[in-house]
């Protein structure tokens, strides 16, 4: 191991300090109102709670952190000189409008809610083939579908899984009590399975109300419908009859009490009012491949319809508290699946009026991301008490890099996706770590809570793993910083710029230089830079 990268290991954490803090552009027309509000809410709460915010984000810091959080990579070294070099006081601006444009957004998202909806690795058959539910998501953001019109979509679960990948959330959680967990967990933000054995402890809702929300999802099947090659086709069919049934608490349960038929209930509302069926009624057995028939009379839909609501006292509000959380560190509740009258919101006002405006938005979610980020909170820097998600938001969050972001931004960052790119021009993207290894390593590097621990096996990955195929690609980062033709000078800046996607110190500069005309070798230059902690967090 060379001397520079001996000695760069033993720096674990890099916080960008000494910066020329600039403000954010002004706010201009009347969006700006609702990130402004943001700002009010927030800054009265600092005054209330005698917290001293952190100073804004340096251009550099602002650039790497925007990114990440919207297109999922770090910016390649021509765009950060354009953006660093820039006079234009709306630049930020400009930035995050290019980026919410970017075709990577709507990727980005998609990894984001895959994840949320199914997790990295989630237990069950076939669960690592849902490439259509995962092509079917990321299409809901490239056309910046109204939130509750794809939800709606998701839980109505019409079609075929050769047609409608939105079809297997429903199709993968297809037992009634487990399927209404997710469901009220995921968009309503409700801990609801806490009354699947009793009456809730802490909140309104009792042993009755999870049953009751169940039954509206007890008459669904999964039905195989045809193959398609290897892959059998599925589709989703609700019967006429049938109903979960209730036997009251666990503790009293008796061997062979079947309990009663439980009628479909909304949260904390009235029963689902739905027509009787016919005396003579007879219930249709699903055949195999075969279309199940659409029932008289739909509870999965009712259940739908009403969660999308944009009165709905939950839906809403959920989506706007987990938004906020992953541009903001955590939820003015928090966690954020828990929205209860136990549990309150840090900064009330604000998520009632973020809500509201939401909904008068049309549930926009590209709206809503860009008043956050444009917001004077979202741009402060993360330096700070050492919080990585604090709890007045009185600083920027830390992050680690998911697997995705940290392989695609090494790609950017060593040149090796503009040199891939340019030998297959048609190609959508390039993870060759993107499975094995990396995800084993690297899937799982937060709780979602704050908490970050790198392990042995990230270290030895680092040092032993096939990261050098990507540093040593032609015409690539490398090559570059290795050609003593070019000033030194401009190597090291082009090697901390396309990496760190900053300038370097006066003491960085000093060091790389003294190291690059000793000969060193390039690729631990590089390989120092992509592997330290600066590179390995969102700053």
């Amino acid at each position: 191991m060379s001397r520079l990268r001996a000695g760069w290991l033993a720096r674990t954490w890099a916080v960008l300090l000494g910066f020329a803090f600039l403000p954010c552009a002004a706010s201009r027309g009347a969006d700006a109102q609702i990130r402004e509000t943001v700002d009010v809410e927030i800054k009265a709460a600092w005054a209330r709670e005698k917290i001293t915010p952190a100073k804004p984000a340096s251009d550099a810091e602002f650039l790497r952190r925007v990114s990440l959080d919207l297109v999922g990579v770090v910016p390649n070294n021509e765009d950060a000189v354009v953006f660093l070099d820039s006079k234009d006081v709306d630049k930020r601006e400009k930035l995050i409008d290019r980026l919410l444009a970017d075709p990577r957004f709507a990727r980005h998202q998609g990894d984001i809610w895959d994840m949320l909806l199914f997790g990295r690795n989630p237990p069950g058959f076939n669960t690592d083939r849902r490439e259509g539910f995962q092509t079917w998501l990321q299409s809901r953001f490239e056309k910046n579908v109204p939130y509750n019109e794809w939800v709606r979509e998701l839980l109505k679960a019409e079609g075929t899984s050769a047609d409608n990948g939105a079809m297997y959330f429903v199709q993968y959680r297809n037992a009634p009590e487990d399927a209404i967990e997710a469901i009220t967990q995921t968009f309503l933000g409700v801990q609801l399975q806490c009354a699947r054995c009793h009456d809730h402890p802490f909140e309104a809702w009792k042993q009755r109300e999870f049953y009751g929300m169940a039954a509206f999802l007890a008459r669904l099947d999964v039905v195989t419908v045809a193959q398609k090659g290897n892959t059998a086709v599925y589709a989703i069919g609700e019967r006429n009859s049938g109903d979960v049934r209730f036997t009251g608490s666990a503790k009293e349960a008796k061997p062979g009490d079947k309990g009663e038929a439980v009628k479909p209930k909304f949260l904390l509302g009235k029963e689902l009012a739905e027509p009787a069926l016919p005396k003579d009624f007879k219930e249709e057995r699903f055949a195999a491949n075969k279309i199940p028939t659409k029932p008289k009379f739909s509870r999965k839909d009712a259940l739908a319809d009403w969660i999308t609501k944009p009165d709905n006292p939950y839906f809403a509000r959920a989506v706007v508290n987990r938004v906020w959380a992953q541009y903001m560190g955590r939820g003015l509740v928090h966690p954020v699946d828990n929205l209860s009258d136990s549990n309150a919101a840090s900064h009330p006002a604000l998520l009632d009026t973020l809500t509201k405006e939401f909904v008068a938005r049309k549930f926009d979610l590209k709206w809503l991301i860009r008043e956050l980020v444009s917001s004077k909170t979202y741009q402060l820097s993360s330096a700070g008490s050492g919080e990585p998600t604090p709890a007045w938001f009185q600083h920027a969050r830390s992050r680690p890099l998911s697997a995705e972001e940290l392989v695609e931004s090494w790609q950017v960052a060593t040149g090796y996706l503009a040199a891939e790119t340019a030998k297959k021009p048609d190609a959508d993207r390039f993870r060759p770590l993107g499975s094995g290894y990396l995800l084993q390593f690297f899937g799982s590097p937060t709780t979602g809570t704050g908490d970050f621990q790198g392990g042995l096996r990230e270290h030895l990955y680092l040092n032993n793993g096939p990261l050098g195929q990507m540093i040593g690609v032609k015409g690539g980062l490398a090559e570059f910083v290795g050609d003593a033709k070019k000033p030194v000078a401009d190597r090291v800046e082009r090697l901390f710029l396309a990496t760190l996607n900053r300038r370097p110190t006066s003491e960085e500069a000093k060091k790389f230089t003294a190291y690059l005309n000793d000969n060193g070798p390039v690729a631990d230059a590089v390989w120092v830079l992509l592997t330290c902690a600066e590179f390995r967090f969102n700053h």
